[in-house]
């Protein structure tokens, strides 16, 4: 059974996320979203909140599930028995992160390897980050996050 970790911070999650995941889940048997907890970054929503926005979207996937991590992403797979880590690339932009990332995990787990995904392009701008920008000022995002995580950002940004 071919097994890989979809890692990420997912803060929160888009539908260019859900892009990619659909992709894995097509791929392998089993997918793990793993929601990153100590990301280095300062989430606007917490692991749990993050997890509980993801879990409804999975229904479509029963090969799919959701779990939080921290520490070395490779130790988490490892512990896992993944056999692959997923990266969504949207663009040129995100491919030298994620390939630096990639080449130290490789490094660090030489049997590991990493798979980059891109998701379809009408999803190539979407990031959390401006999504939550969008939110803050009372923009609609509901193009492009599922209706759930939009109610949440309203809450999160109500004044």
């Amino acid at each position: 059974m071919r097994h890989c970790i979809y890692p990420g911070t997912f803060d929160p999650i888009t539908y260019g996320h859900l892009d990619v995941l659909g992709r894995a889940a097509k791929l392998f048997d089993r997918v793990t979203v793993a929601i990153a907890e100590n990301a280095g970054k300062a989430p606007l929503f917490s692991a749990a909140e993050r997890l509980e926005m993801i879990r409804p979207s999975l229904a479509a996937y029963p090969n799919v599930d959701v779990t939080t991590f921290s520490g070395l992403l490779v130790e988490f797979c490892v512990s896992q028995k993944a056999d692959a880590i997923i990266r969504g690339l949207r663009a040129l932009s995100d491919f030298e992160l994620e390939f630096n990332m990639a080449l130290m995990n490789r490094h660090l787990e030489p049997e590991m390897e990493t798979l980059f995904v891109m998701p379809n392009e009408q999803f190539s701008y979407t990031s959390s980050s401006l999504v939550k920008q969008v939110a803050r000022f009372g923009g609609d995002v509901s193009h492009f996050v599922p209706p759930n995580v939009a109610i949440a950002l309203k809450h999160a940004f109500r004044p």
